[in-house]
């Protein structure tokens, strides 16, 4: 089915708050805060793939790049109940993504997608992916017979999931996309210019070193922390799994105007 029309700043917004993508959001405050503390702890599944070493230690730090970035309340005594993330942070950080694909489609770029939340950003990912051959640019296919945390890699649309017993799991490992980069390289491909994802898959290609546009929610903070550092060029805050996948769809059509590659 085709997108609907991409809507205004001002009906995006609406949007995002009315659907729950943003503004009031359905992780409590208590996980988001368990999933500092572990990060700052050095539990290396919360750092997403890349390489933070001892320079985010403190919960306090991480809490701050959190309001900062993605609109949390940067109250260190608010331990419970409710948490936010800013919608106008979203859409900006959306404006910015948009730049990306942008210059992608300009330059007929290598673009690699891939998603750690095949239930609730697959379509996204794949009409952007679309969008962007249809612009000329090379989107990347996985090698055949990669392997990672028990599961294989396959594409749908020309994005990367990871398949475990014929089933698309959703994973926050950075393994998935090691593999992917690893088979690229070993197959001597040249790897991408740009590569959107989400989770482990865009952590992992930031600390590679590829140009990373991720999208992440308000309790998985690695990635706002690696935008901070300049290891990925845009973390876009959002709930990444609302209830209906279809509520992603006007984000998706004002990434594509912003893009400029609607229709």
């Amino acid at each position: 089915m085709p997108l609907p029309e991409a809507p205004t700043r001002h009906e995006l917004l609406s949007h995002l708050v009315r659907t729950r993508i943003a503004g009031d959001v359905a992780t409590p405050r208590e996980n988001n805060l368990d999933h500092y503390r572990k990060l700052a702890n050095g539990d290396r599944h919360y750092w997403l793939g890349l390489e933070l070493g001892e320079r985010w230690a403190d919960e306090q730090d991480v809490l701050a790049v959190m309001a900062e970035r993605c609109g949390v309340s940067d109250d260190p005594d608010y331990r419970t109940g409710q948490d936010t993330i800013d919608p106008e942070l979203t859409v900006a950080a959306l404006d910015r993504a948009a730049a990306e694909l942008r210059k992608a489609a300009e330059g007929r770029a290598r673009v690699l997608f891939a998603t750690g939340h095949p239930g609730a950003l697959l379509d996204m990912h794949g009409t952007l992916a679309t969008a962007l051959r249809a612009a000329g640019c090379d989107i990347v296919r996985s090698p055949l017979r990669v392997f990672a945390d028990e599961g294989v890699i396959v594409q749908f649309q020309g994005v990367a999931v990871y398949e475990r017993g014929a089933s698309l799991w959703h994973t926050h490992s950075p393994e998935p996309m090691a593999g992917v980069l690893h088979g690229l390289e070993q197959a001597g491909e040249r790897l991408p210019d740009l590569v959107v994802a989400d989770h482990g898959w865009a952590g992992r290609a930031a600390q590679h070193g590829l140009t990373t546009v991720g999208f992440a929610d308000c309790n998985d903070p690695a990635l706002f922390l690696g935008e901070a550092e300049g290891t990925l060029e845009v973390t876009v805050p959002l709930d990444d799994h609302v209830v209906d996948p279809r509520f992603y769809e006007p984000m998706t059509a004002y990434v594509l105007a912003a893009a400029g590659l609607a229709g």
